[in-house]
């Protein structure tokens, strides 16, 4: 849904996939085919004119030599193809291998169907897997027009994790991440701040499951941290999407500082230079993965890894599956976020070279990728 959410975060995540592939010497096509009506941010409104869509597409996809390889299917204009004809697009379902459908992002149709190995790509775990357990029919369809699901739920099945499974076979995958493209060139500089970009209030996505509400907001989570600032002699800066003034009013008199993550977001450079000039990651995660223990790890938090940068993220049981302890902290109380957060500041080499490591050993893009293709039976 590159050209739907044209923002940084989405931006990356679709690149980092297309460009791993490239790298392992596939054939790739992208192909946006939501059913979603165009967006566009300059106005901030849903239009039926797709220019700043195509116009941003071809842009992003330039990056990773892609501006010729993809197709855009229009909804307001009957499904109107751009990007090639609706006969070239045709042609590359029938003689594709394998669809990737990042975020579960399309609904698929019998020409999606023809492709022999479809697999449902789930970066966003638990809520999918609870309404599947209560019988959505929705969601079952989506996995059951899929060959493979794979997640980001990487601690599913695990003796820790309370996500409902039920009979689907998850593979479990991460973020693939094209290193080279988030290296430093410049030391961090003395003053830089602990600093992460999130979304602050979010709502339509809580979920109740055996009597018990699971929430997706997080704010939720970060107010329990709130008095953080307080107990680290460092600065911690939040770039924030859906922060009203009296959440940034709460934010400031604790001590942290605030930006509006949509100018960042507008920009795929500003939103990386944001991050790489940072000191490190200081975030939390959803409830829903947190209490469910769900292993889900951020994209964004990988590339902070990618930078060198350490990351200090709340546990969703991602450690017992990702080296933590150095470069990269899990915490379950502030307490430990505080601990994690003083370790770094004592000894940033050490940390940076460990996140450096992390990054090489687990969010390697060609590596990733080349692991899921073969739990899917399509090994290049």
């Amino acid at each position: 849904m590159l050209g739907q959410s044209p923002f940084a975060g989405v931006t990356w995540q679709v690149l980092h996939y297309l460009e791993g592939f490239r790298r392992l010497g596939l054939d790739v096509t992208y192909i946006e085919d939501t059913g979603e009506w165009p967006y566009d941010p300059l106005s901030n409104v849903v239009t039926a004119d797709p220019s700043y869509t195509l116009r941003y597409l071809k842009a992003a996809l330039g990056r990773c030599g892609m501006d010729e390889d993809w197709f855009y299917r229009c909804a307001p204009e009957d499904g109107a193809v751009h990007g090639g004809s609706e006969r070239e697009l045709a042609d590359v379902l029938a003689s594709a291998d394998v669809l990737v459908n990042v975020t579960g992002a399309t609904v698929l149709r019998e020409e999606h169907l023809q492709v022999p190995i479809r697999v449902y790509l789930e970066t966003d775990p638990v809520l999918p897997e609870i309404e599947i357990a209560q019988g959505v029919p929705f969601t079952v369809g989506q996995f059951d027009a899929h060959t493979h699901i794979a997640t980001f739920g990487e601690n599913f099945g695990a003796p820790d994790c309370s996500v409902p499974l039920g009979e689907y076979r998850y593979i479990p995958t991460r973020q693939p991440v094209v290193l080279d493209w988030w290296a430093r060139t410049e030391p961090v500089a003395p003053d830089a701040a602990f600093t992460t970009i999130a979304s602050w209030r979010q709502t339509g996505k809580d979920v109740t499951w055996q009597g018990e509400t699971y929430t997706w907001s997080k704010h939720v989570e970060f107010e329990k941290v709130l008095d953080l600032p307080a107990r680290i002699p460092a600065p911690f800066v939040l770039a924030l999407s859906g922060a009203g003034p009296d959440d940034i009013e709460l934010l400031v008199r604790a001590g942290w500082g605030t930006v509006d993550a949509l100018q960042l977001s507008g920009d795929p450079d500003r939103y990386r230079q944001f991050l790489r000039s940072s000191r490190g990651e200081f975030t939390v995660a959803k409830e829903q993965n947190v209490r469910l223990r769900s292993g889900w790890f951020s994209d964004r938090s990988a590339c902070y890894l990618a930078a060198g940068l350490p990351v200090v993220t709340q546990e969703t049981g991602f450690s017992n599956v990702l080296p933590s302890g150095a470069g990269l902290f899990g915490f379950t109380t502030v307490d430990e976020a505080a601990a994690a957060l003083e370790a770094i500041r004592s000894n940033p080499e050490l940390h940076a070279a460990r996140a450096n490591e992390i990054a090489r050993e687990c969010f390697e893009a060609t590596t990733v990728l080349a692991d899921l293709l073969a739990a899917v039976g399509a090994t290049p």
